[in-house]
């Protein structure tokens, strides 16, 4: 199994960049690069909250999820 951030879809179904992500959460620009590549091999509760807060996101299942390798 494998965790899979779901960013870059999201992102895209908003239509916002990632430049535009690390403005509203002020995450490193490679942080948020990461996180949207799924190349990120540790993720901390604070990208998430932040990055939750600032898409208004309620549910975890919304951003994470569990995929077969």
């Amino acid at each position: 199994m494998d965790l899979h951030i779901k960013l870059k879809e999201i992102l895209t179904e908003r239509n916002i960049t990632q430049k535009q992500l690390v403005e509203m959460t002020g995450l490193r620009p490679a942080a948020i690069s990461e996180l949207v590549n799924n190349q990120r091999t540790s993720i901390t509760k604070m990208h998430i909250t932040k990055i939750c807060e600032a898409l208004d996101i309620k549910r975890i299942e919304d951003i994470l999820e569990l995929v077969e390798d």
